[in-house]
């Protein structure tokens, strides 16, 4: 018996975050697509040598991407709505491609044949904080295969000397997170597999031995539908090219293992590190003809693995029968290498390991597995004296925090007075206009921003003049917003990086990296805070780049915060107690903020929650734990101010309709969502619930560099009042203006607050 290691896939955005940079010069029209195409081969390259020297021994193909792997595979099969005007999947280039994922206006780089044109919906990839390009299904589509871009990168890499394993998405999970409009997806189902048999017999020609479909629709609640479409797709995939290997993650097969194990697959791939629990079961059901694939190492966190206790656990299987060792699900989730952080002190270092180092920690197992641990007792060693020290680490624990978890009391999570009630008193003091108009919080991150905030961090810049900096952008800003007439303002936040590390870096338990980048969507990547120990605030974040704020303007000015539980989802969290329980406590933290807010005098508070959906367990079964304890953690966040001070909330590109009734519990006073791509669709679902508090649907995409204009806005608004009153309708962008250009963000909400002028006439003229 031999065990094996595989990469399911690797980080596409490059080490130093090379993929970013080259797609933005190359949407501002700094380098052709030749040299844009060139960078992205040379990253393909980079990757497959990389995980080469490490011991992988199945590298992945087609698990790069200039955008979006679910995009990919939409335009590979020629699910390109009718607005992008293309005649054949075959024409469609970059140009489309872009538009799909972003949008275009008559002015862009990569501006359409036609103009002004929508990007696809977008939504995150399971419970994960990636976002994909929901694919659209039109009456009357029919699919055609394009560009073969599995295809294309396995001969690129073989023609390097690089054997690879072609990564697919599986179609049964592309139907079921395509959106059909006036029709079903699974209609298509026939096409879809037709181009799949094409495809798998072209990569069989061309020498693949195996690809790995992946489909991790099975680790979800199926219905009926989708389990008659994966017997009859695997009935015709599993003998159609390449050996395949189902690859499942992002939990355990459950109820769903019979029919995973009936499937005519050559190996299958499960996820260890959410399900570990699921290994007997599997071993029983899936022969040992068939080659098993287990995620052994975490693809999803960044602690390094207890390698003893995975040994213990694979002794015995690895004599029976051959494995692969394997990340529990695509790299694509963690940063590239630990090795370029030099700033993380040696104790802590000592805990993690990123994508490069899981791969180093599956060879050790490896090893150990096929020629003894004597082989590699060294590297155990290390490894079980980062395990031993971080279990002892005195930094990890505070007694003070425990202690006012332990005191906490059922009426810190209430507010004072019903919703009715504060409506009134709330509008007794901010005196705001019908439709009224904001913003999200952030504004552009301009080129001076950026480069005056790495100037203060090399120590270039000294912190009075960075002060001074950020005063000028800030009260600019404010004179602007009052210029262009928004009725509650924001402060832009200047001084802040990211809406999580902000926090995370004024509060005790993060660490921070300086390179341990993960790509959110496209070109845009986060590096997630690291949430090691226990967590307090030592001191208020935000209350002093308020009160600056506010006293420029009479306007309502709103105070900014990160909800405990977009922390929390936001951050590589430890693993070594419940998530809830480190919930609770940033909870406590952003309680503190709050309530200081509020006695420096702030009357309307946001608190983002923007990653309350994506924390939701993939099995229904599991829901209401999860929203029980992550409602319970934003109402302790927010309930301790007065019925006066207006308490908002933001969420962004998640279906909520399922779990309105727990937004209902937050018990905000103003809600506003993503609806701008989705076109007020979500609004259908507040109003069946009947949504009690103010909502503010967005009406500008800013994931777009198009420009919307005033009518579009005033006619999205108009959809939204066939669901809502007229008196709980805010007017705001779907979300913050931080990735976005002065020169897009100034028009688009001219036309916003245009917009809501036009809307407040027409309600006059209505009464």
């Amino acid at each position: 018996m031999t065990v094996s290691v595989a990469t399911l896939g690797f980080p596409r955005i490059g080490p130093r975050r090379e993929l970013k940079f080259t797609l933005e010069k190359f949407w501002a029209g700094k380098i052709t697509q030749t040299e844009l195409e060139d960078a992205a081969a040379g990253l393909r390259t980079a990757a497959w040598a990389r995980q080469k020297a490490l011991g992988a021994d199945w590298l992945p193909s087609n698990d790069f991407s200039l955008y979006d792997h679910v995009l990919d595979t939409s335009m590979m099969l020629g699910a390109i709505p009718a607005r992008y005007d293309v005649e054949s999947a075959e024409d469609a280039g970059l140009e489309t491609y872009f538009a799909m994922a972003r949008g275009t206006t008559g002015g862009s780089r990569c501006r359409h044949a036609h103009g002004s044109v929508t990007a696809g919906e977008m939504t995150k990839w399971f419970d994960t904080n990636y976002h994909f390009i929901v694919p659209e299904i039109e009456p009357g589509a029919r699919l055609q295969l394009g560009r073969p871009k599995p295809l294309e990168e396995y001969r690129e890499a073989r023609a390097q000397g690089f054997e690879t394993r072609p990564v697919l998405l599986g179609p049964i999970t592309w139907l079921s997170l395509a959106k059909g409009h006036g029709v079903d997806p699974f209609d298509l189902l026939d096409e879809v597999l037709g181009h799949y048999v094409t495809l798998l017999g072209l990569l069989e020609h061309a020498g693949a031995e195996w690809v790995q479909i992946d489909e991790p629709i099975l680790v979800t609640d199926l219905t009926e539908q989708q389990r008659r479409a994966l017997t009859r797709a695997y009935a015709k995939l599993g003998r159609a090219g390449p050996k395949v290997m189902l690859t499942t993650y992002f939990g355990g097969l459950g109820e769903n293992l019979s029919l995973a194990a009936s499937l005519p697959a050559a190996g299958l791939h499960i996820d260890l590190l959410r399900a570990p629990e699921q290994l007997d079961a599997v071993l029983k059901a899936v022969p040992k003809d068939r080659l098993l694939s287990l995620g052994v190492v975490d693809g999803r966190n960044i602690w390094r693995a207890d390698l003893a206790s995975l040994l213990d656990r694979l002794d015995s299987l690895a004599a029976q029968r051959d494995l692969v060792l394997a990340p529990s699900c695509s790299l694509l989730h963690v940063p590239v290498d630990l090795e370029l952080e030099g700033k993380l002190d040696d104790e802590l270092k000592q805990w993690l390991a990123f994508a490069v180092q899981k791969i180093e920690e599956l060879d050790l197992l490896r090893r150990a597995l096929n020629e003894g641990r004597d082989s590699v007792a060294d590297g155990l060693a290390v490894a079980a004296c980062a395990s031993e020290a971080r279990k002892t680490a005195a930094r990890i624990h505070d007694r003070a925090v425990g202690e006012r978890i332990a005191a906490l009391t059922p009426g810190m999570r209430e507010r004072s007075a019903g919703h009715a009630e504060r409506i009134s008193a709330q509008a007794e003091v901010l005196d705001l206009p019908a439709f009224p108009t904001t913003t999200i919080g952030s504004f552009p991150q301009t080129t001076a921003v950026r480069k005056a905030r790495a100037e203060h961090n090399r120590g270039v810049l000294d912190t009075a003049s960075y002060g001074a900096f950020l005063r000028e952008e800030t009260e600019r800003a404010i004179r602007w917003q009052e210029e262009v007439g928004l009725d509650m303002l924001v402060h832009g936040e200047f001084e802040r990086n990211d809406m999580v590390q902000y926090f995370g870096e004024k509060l005790s338990g993060f660490a921070f990296t300086v390179n341990g980048w993960v790509q959110s969507y496209g070109s845009r990547c986060v590096r997630p805070p690291i949430l090691y120990g226990d967590v307090s605030r030592p001191e208020p974040m935000t209350v002093d780049w308020w009160r600056y704020a506010q006293g420029l303007t009479e306007k309502p000015v709103k105070g900014m915060l990160t909800g405990p539980v977009t922390i929390l989802n936001w951050s590589f969290v430890r693993d070594d107690q419940p998530r809830e329980a480190s919930c609770r406590q940033i909870a406590l933290a952003i309680r503190d903020e709050v309530l200081d807010l509020e006695a420096a005098g702030c009357k309307a508070i946001q608190i983002d929650e923007a990653a309350l959906r994506e924390g939701l367990p993939l099995r229904q079964r599991d829901w209401q734990h999860y929203l029980d304890w992550a409602v319970d953690c934003f109402r302790l966040a927010a309930a301790g101010v007065g019925n006066a001070t207006q308490i908002h909330t933001h969420m962004c590109y998640s279906e909520f309709n399922d779990i309105l009734p727990s937004i209902g519990a937050m018990d905000t006073d103003v809600i506003s969502i993503e609806t701008a791509r989705s076109q007020m669709e979500l609004l259908e679902a507040f109003a069946a619930y009947r949504y009690p508090s103010a909502i503010g649907p967005g009406v500008y995409d800013i994931h777009s560099a198009r420009v919307p204009g005033e009518n579009e806005m005033v006619e999205l608004m108009r959809q939204a009042q066939k669901h809502l009153r007229p008196e709980q309708l805010w007017v705001n962008p779907d979300c913050g203006l931080k990735t976005r250009g002065w020169d897009e963000v100034r028009p688009a909400i001219a036309a916003m607050v245009l917009a809501a002028r036009t809307l407040r006439a027409e309600t006059q003229v209505e009464a």
